[in-house]
This record gives structure tokens, C-alpha cells and sequence, in this order.
């Protein structure tokens, strides 16, 4: 299931930023606030783009903060509301003063980002995912943005899958949840 190429990429910026810098539970253990976040920043961007730039422990921490309140679209998406998802969206395109612009960098062809004029490094990825959760939204596929159902794990995910039936942030949570279904019923 593709959106398009931009909106695609800024989606799963959005679900990496947000899955490495928000503090909850992954697979099972629990996931604090990075301690360096700055680090796990350039971590998470260059997972999808290999050649980013360090991020600086200052943005790194204005990043945590965009992710922090883009974790609030994909809870509002799993608990159904998608009211309060949009209406969050919507505070973060008018905060960012998020623009539509053809640009064209690093050998690809001209492609839109997202930007508001003057922006700071975290404006910027904040208004490009923004918009990109905001065309999510307004498709038909808005369902497709979720929190994993796995017990102890509340990362987010965006199902991309023929079929949208995705529940877990990871084969592993999958595993997880799978094994202990065929313990139990092993069991009884």
C-alpha cells in the first residue's frame, strides 16, 4: 500500500522518530527516554536516510518533543478517534506553517517537502510528518496507523501491507504473542 514516495518516507520518519525517542515499552521490556538524544535522533533519521547529518543534543530534545505529540495521532488512530488525531494534525501544520515545496537535493528527482519558512531542523521533520500523517488521515486508509497490540509494547507502526491487517510493531511482538498463545493452549 503506497501513498506516494514522499508521503511514504515522511510517514515512517514519523514512525521512527516517534518509536525512538518516546519512553513506554518495547517487546516486552521497558524503554526509557534516551539518555543521549541527539544520538538516538541520528539514529532514527539515518535508518531511513543513511547519509543524515548528526543531530545536535538540542535538537535531538526538540525532536523528542515532535515525537512525543505524534505518538497522540497513532494512540487517537488505534482508540478510534479520529477526530482528536486530526484535530492534532491540525495544530501541528498551523504551529509549523507547513508549505508545499518542489525541491530536488542528494541526486533525486524533484520531490515535495513540507516545510514552514524559517523552520528549526525538528520544524521541519515536524511539519513534513505532519502533513504526511495528514494525507494518511484523510484516505481511506486512516486505519492504517496503529500502536502494537502486543502485551508490554506500545510502538507504533503504519501498516503498509496488501490486506491492512497488522497489529504489531514487529514480527518479533508477533512472535511473541503467537508463542504465548501456543503455550497456553498447550498448557490447558
Amino acid at each position: 500500500m503506497d501513498y506516494n514516495s514522499h508521503t511514504d518516507a515522511v510517514v515512517r520518519v514519523a514512525v521512527t522518530l516517534v518509536n525512538a525517542l518516546t519512553p513506554g515499552e518495547q517487546r516486552g521490556r521497558p524503554f526509557p527516554v534516551p539518555r543521549d538524544l541527539g544520538a538516538a535522533a541520528t539514529g532514527a533519521l539515518r535508518a531511513l536516510r543513511p547519509s543524515y547529518r548528526e543531530v545536535t543534543q538540542a535538537e535531538g530534545a526538540q525532536l523528542a518533543e515532535v515525537a512525543r505529540r505524534l505518538r497522540t495521532v497513532f494512540t487517537a488512530v488505534a482508540d478510534g478517534d479520529l477526530d482528536r488525531a486530526a484535530e492534532q494534525v491540525n495544530v501541528l501544520l498551523a504551529e509549523t506553517d507547513a508549505r508545499p515545496r518542489l525541491e530536488r537535493h542528494d541526486g533525486e528527482p524533484w520531490h515535495l517537502h513540507f516545510h514552514g519558512l524559517g523552520g528549526t531542523m525538528a520544524g521541519d521533520w515536524a511539519a513534513g510528518c505532519a502533513t504526511g500523517l495528514a494525507v494518511v488521515l484523510g484516505s481511506e486508509f486512516s486505519d492504517r496507523l496503529g500502536v502494537c497490540t502486543a502485551p508490554h509494547c506500545d510502538r507504533v507502526y503504519v501498516d503498509v501491507s496488501r490486506n491492512g491487517t497488522r497489529r504489531f510493531c514487529s514480527t518479533a511482538c508477533q512472535n511473541r504473542v503467537k508463542t504465548a498463545a501456543f503455550r497456553a493452549r498447550t498448557r490447558g
